[in-house]
């Protein structure tokens, strides 16, 4: 019986990018808002999360407006107290090694956490750990990586456990 395997704990890494946001305001870019579609897909998303029973320890989101937007509804369909959803201005970022320095600050005692940025840094991401390869995640687009650690700052190459896209489900 290997014993240092039945200490690890599988770390789960959800990953979501923005629904679509409008260009037509004269906002900076940490300002747009959704459109009506991005509204539409974040609720999709929300309802497909809720059927597969995601129960996430922790919820951090970029603090622009669009990602916000998309993570205060998709919390609205999964078991999560939203008081507890974190806002961190730093997931305004578009780069993987930016997104994975915040990851590896989780507390080791949470298991899944789902975060809400923005690409190309997700895309990069999931490239980078999981284990399907992704041309592009199209905003609202969701992957869940898994990993064999104990430590979100050890993470190495996970597995891809689903990715959910809103063409897949309309």
């Amino acid at each position: 019986m290997d014993l240092q395997k039945i200490a690890t704990i599988m770390k789960q890494l959800i990953i979501i990018r923005h629904g679509k946001s409008t260009w037509d305001l004269p906002v900076r870019d940490y300002d747009r808002v959704l459109t009506q579609r991005g509204i539409d897909d974040a609720h999709l998303i929300g309802k497909a999360l809720r059927k597969i029973d995601l129960i996430p320890d922790a919820i951090w989101s970029s603090t622009a407006a669009r990602a916000l937007q998309t993570a205060i509804i998709v919390t609205e369909y999964v078991d999560y107290n939203f008081k507890n959803l974190k806002l961190n201005r730093d997931l305004y970022t578009f780069d993987s090694n930016d997104l994975l320095k915040i990851i590896a600050t989780c507390d080791d005692n949470l298991n899944s956490l789902i975060i809400f940025s923005h690409n190309h840094g997700i895309t990069d991401l999931v490239n980078q750990l999981g284990s399907t390869k992704f041309d592009n995640v199209p905003t609202s687009g969701v992957v869940a990586i898994d990993f064999d650690s104990n430590s979100w700052s050890a993470l190495l190459k996970g597995t891809t456990k689903f990715h959910l896209f809103p063409k897949q489900i309309k």
